[in-house]
């Protein structure tokens, strides 16, 4: 992943901190996006990212599953991100180590969940749902 500062001129490329394999089979990636602010303040921010490869079987009917493969492609990716601004440099790592304990306690159950990836594809599709007079797939 690459990131540009603010003056669009300098790129960082990121890696992923950590990755935690859950026990539903999804692969949780960490990445720290965090980004200078000023000459002794940092923008921290933990970036969650979830790939959800789609199966048939999350699906009512196998047209849903097609319809949405063909919107969405083979996978979607869930994403959280949580941000604090203007943290002293000093403090950046243990801001950092804060949000993802945070999201680990608050989060890391829901997301291990066997039903998640259902549950996570069915809500995209509802939303296309919603949407369907918008799309030109519908037309």
């Amino acid at each position: 992943m690459q990131v540009k500062y603010k003056d669009g001129k300098n790129m960082i490329m990121i890696m992923p901190v950590e990755e935690i394999l859950l026990p539903n089979g999804l692969k949780v990636e960490v990445w720290d996006t965090s980004l200078p602010i000023a000459g002794d303040t940092t923008k921290v921010e933990l970036l969650i990212r979830i790939r959800v490869e789609l199966q048939p079987s999350y699906f009512i009917k196998p047209e849903h599953f097609e319809i949405f493969r063909k919107i969405m492609g083979p996978e979607i990716v869930y994403e959280y991100s949580k941000k604090r601004a203007f943290v002293d440099n000093k403090e950046k790592d243990t801001v950092f180590r804060e949000l993802i304990e945070s999201f680990k306690k608050g989060s890391l159950p829901y997301l291990a969940n066997p039903k998640f990836p259902q549950s996570f594809a069915l809500s995209k599709y509802w939303d296309i749902e919603k949407n369907r007079h918008r799309l030109s797939i519908f037309s």
